[in-house]
């Protein structure tokens, strides 16, 4: 049996890996990338490795774009085989449109094209809450998804097209996952990003503390992944993954600061003051990206229902404040990144 992650050097790929060889030590663990562990992504500018230069990730690296079909492979795929599927172009905004249509929709027909070959029955794909679409209102699994980005529009589609697959076989299971924000050691992304905004003085509350945010450690996120695989019996499920209820802007940054010690303030801008500010910014280029738009993007909710997950039958292993907790104890408990 193989353990096939495409997209397995990023962010969520690397914890799966260390979950999988943690749980099955002598699993034969595939990370079919076009990165190298270690090294820079080259369709992404500035990326900062999941794995850092000198670690080991515990999967044998294959090299491998997914925007074309997958051919011959070092080792002999087999029906038990497990596909998690995580190669995806994801930051928004940052990329051209058609960068995500080209990775996201060619990669699930390519990945599902691979399985249909080789007979694998079991396959994991990581969506996105994007397909949502941006709005305040409570989304649930069964909320009609009306995306207005080009990555929430590709992942769509690519959930279709591997519902497809799923549909035209007898015996096939497929997870989707739909995660909040994820976060962790190596995600560099807005938790990392949120916790220097206050341990420097650089982040306020832009116009509302009350934006939800909702989220979820990637830890519990691959451990929800792999009861997923193995003990889950319905063929075929898709998941909202964030810790339930989902926490707003104001409480996460006061966990953070409880967690790791920080005790610096955190204004609150109103509207009627940030809004001028982030135009004059606009005028003089958007210094550190502020603008308009982006403040306005700040305070809409991500306001995901993860009440299936949490009654699913999994059993989370930490709450909101452990998770922090958890995460500072994987930096030393120096900082969060």
């Amino acid at each position: 049996m193989n353990y096939i992650i495409t997209g397995g050097t990023g962010f969520i790929g690397t914890h799966l890996t260390n979950l999988i060889k943690e749980v099955h030590p002598d699993a034969q663990i595939w990370n079919l990338d076009i990165v190298t562990p270690g090294t820079p992504n080259p369709v992404v500018k500035n990326y900062k490795p999941a794995v850092k230069e000198g670690e080991v990730l515990s999967s044998t690296f294959v090299h491998c774009d997914v925007r074309q079909p997958i051919g011959e492979l070092p080792f002999t795929p087999t029906s038990e085989d497990v596909i998690f599927n995580f190669a995806a172009v994801h930051r928004t905004p940052g990329h051209p449109d058609h960068e995500y249509f080209e990775t996201n929709i060619r990669g699930a027909e390519n990945v599902c094209a691979f399985a249909e070959k080789h007979g694998i029955k079991n396959i994991v794909f990581t969506s996105s809450i994007a397909p949502y679409g941006a709005a305040e209102e409570l989304k649930e699994e069964t909320t009609l998804p009306t995306p207005n980005t080009p990555y929430g529009i590709s992942k769509l589609v690519a959930e279709k097209i591997h519902q497809i697959w799923q549909s035209s076989g007898d015996g096939r299971k497929l997870t989707i996952v739909r995660p909040g924000v994820v976060f962790g050691k190596g995600e560099n992304g807005n938790f990392t990003r949120l916790y220097w905004g206050i341990r420097k003085h650089t982040f306020a509350y832009p116009g509302r503390k009350d934006t939800i945010k909702a989220c979820i450690y990637v830890k519990e996120l691959v451990r929800f992944i792999l009861w997923n695989v193995e003990e889950r019996k319905t063929p075929f499920e898709v998941y909202n993954c964030t810790f339930e209820p989902a926490y707003t802007i104001e409480q996460i940054v006061l966990t953070m600061k409880k967690v790791t010690g920080l005790h610096q303030s955190v204004p609150f801008i109103p509207n009627a003051v940030i809004m001028p500010l982030a135009a004059g910014a606009k005028m003089v280029g958007s210094p550190m990206g502020i603008c308009p738009a982006r403040v306005k993007k700040l305070q809409i909710s991500t306001n995901i229902c993860g009440k299936k997950m949490k009654e699913s039958g999994y059993q989370f292993r930490w709450t909101f404040e452990e998770a922090i907790e958890d995460w500072f104890g994987d930096n030393d408990r120096l900082y969060l990144q």
